[in-house]
């Protein structure tokens, strides 16, 4: 480990630990709901003998996330979701000064990613928080003696969620599962605002391009696409749409954006990103049409959103062009450039979601974490959504931190919207 600490970590650079809790009060201070809550837990500590073994992007958000549960009462121990995600000086602060086990490096390769997760396993939880749902995963497979202890956990993103359902309609989840995901208080801004605003950080720091007057292609029209396209929109590109849903794709098309098969799109777009948490979404036959000079990124869960193997096999050189920037040139000598490795490109090369927006996602996950500790006797072997009136409550206390407030209905009107008598 590098050092003689007693808090149980594999990190980078212990040294980085006072810039990282700089970066952890600093996004605390747009935190206001959770701190609200971390206030709160502090006194009540409602997760008091719960050990919690968390797979999350190790951000300064997320580190406001372990310090609330830890207010709690819980024993938490963190582990990276995503090997490029990690922030080194937040891994070094959670341990230093939040005496957090934090297994969690940026760069780290697939055998330390998974070692890392074994090493959250190892502290036999009680509780799961998950994001891309990787720890369920490796519980049912590998892990499957420490079942037993579990009472439930909670999944963050709209992959893991999809991964969870698979297994509930496969008969092989184990234990209650919240999809915070499926929260309005989550993915209507998180997933919309704070997809959008991040991954275009993402493609401008890695490349530093104008976006205006380029043909912007979105894959994928979820709450993550139209957030993205909007921004994209707002910055002066041609937003191109693709999509596999006619809803979604009619809705885009009503929403100003030309709609598309991407076979179609790859001939004429100079940037595609990828958020549909699905595999092979832009493939080799894609490629081969492309213009030289087309930029790929991905900000989906998983790395598999771009066919990576077959740019390879139809590459004669690779090239490392700037950090996060890669370029593959193909046999007829096009040049495609590739960002972030095709993983989550907000994370790899700039910070994840602004703070403000993760306070409601957070706030749902230390809600959802004391739900799930009251209540788990009660709860089957599902996913469960959150439940409305801890989502209503996140709004509530959004809403008065940002000093709004909004109309309650008379008793008049509760009378009227509960009746059916009254018409024309």
């Amino acid at each position: 480990m590098g050092n003689k600490m007693s808090v149980p970590h594999d990190v980078t650079d212990i040294g980085l630990a006072d810039i990282g809790k700089n970066m952890i009060e600093w996004a605390d201070q747009s935190m206001t709901v959770l701190r609200l809550i971390r206030d709160r837990f502090e006194h009540e500590k409602p997760l008091s003998g719960m050990r919690i073994a968390a797979c999350l992007h190790v951000t300064t958000e997320t580190a406001n996330l372990m310090r609330t549960l830890a207010a709690g009462g819980a024993e938490v121990s963190l582990c990276a979701s995503n090997p490029l995600s990690t922030q080194d000086e937040t891994a070094a602060a959670l341990v230093k000064h939040y005496s957090i086990p934090v297994f969690a490096r940026k760069g780290e390769d697939n055998d330390t990613y998974y070692s890392h997760i074994d090493s959250v396993l190892d502290t036999e939880p009680h509780m799961t928080m998950d994001d891309g749902a990787d720890l369920v995963g490796v519980l049912h497979s590998r892990r499957t003696d420490l079942i037993e202890n579990i009472v439930g956990g909670s999944e963050e993103t709209t992959t893991g969620v999809i991964r969870l359902r698979s297994m509930e309609r496969d008969e092989v989840l184990k234990f209650p599962i919240l999809a915070v995901n499926e929260a309005d208080t989550k993915h209507l801004f998180d997933n919309r605002y704070g997809t959008g605003q991040s991954t275009l950080d993402g493609i401008l720091r890695a490349t530093n391009i104008l976006l205006a007057g380029k043909t912007f292609v979105v894959c994928g029209y979820g709450w993550c696409g139209r957030g993205l396209a909007s921004r994209a929109d707002g910055l002066g590109a041609n937003v191109v749409v693709t999509e596999v849903d006619p809803v979604r794709a009619l809705e885009a098309a009503m929403d100003g954006f030309r709609v598309m098969p991407v076979a179609e799109a790859s001939r004429i777009g100079d940037i595609f990103v990828t958020v549909t948490g699905n595999k092979s979404v832009i493939d080799r036959h894609h490629f081969e049409s492309m213009q030289s000079g087309a930029i790929l990124a991905n900000s989906g869960h998983f790395d598999a959103e771009i066919n990576l193997a077959a740019l390879r096999e139809m590459s004669v050189s690779e090239r490392n062009v700037r950090p996060y920037l890669d370029e593959f040139e193909l046999t007829d000598g096009r040049k495609i450039y590739l960002l972030g490795e095709g993983r989550l490109i907000n994370l790899a090369s700039a910070e994840g979601h602004p703070a403000s927006v993760m306070d409601m996602s957070f706030a749902n996950q230390a809600l959802g974490a004391e739900f799930v500790a009251s209540n788990s006797k009660s709860l089957k072997n599902k996913v469960y959504s959150i439940p409305k009136d801890i989502d209503s409550e996140i709004a509530r206390l959004k809403l008065l931190s940002m000093g709004l407030t909004i109309d309650e209905l008379t008793g008049e009107q509760t009378q009227y919207l509960d009746s059916w008598q009254e018409g024309t």
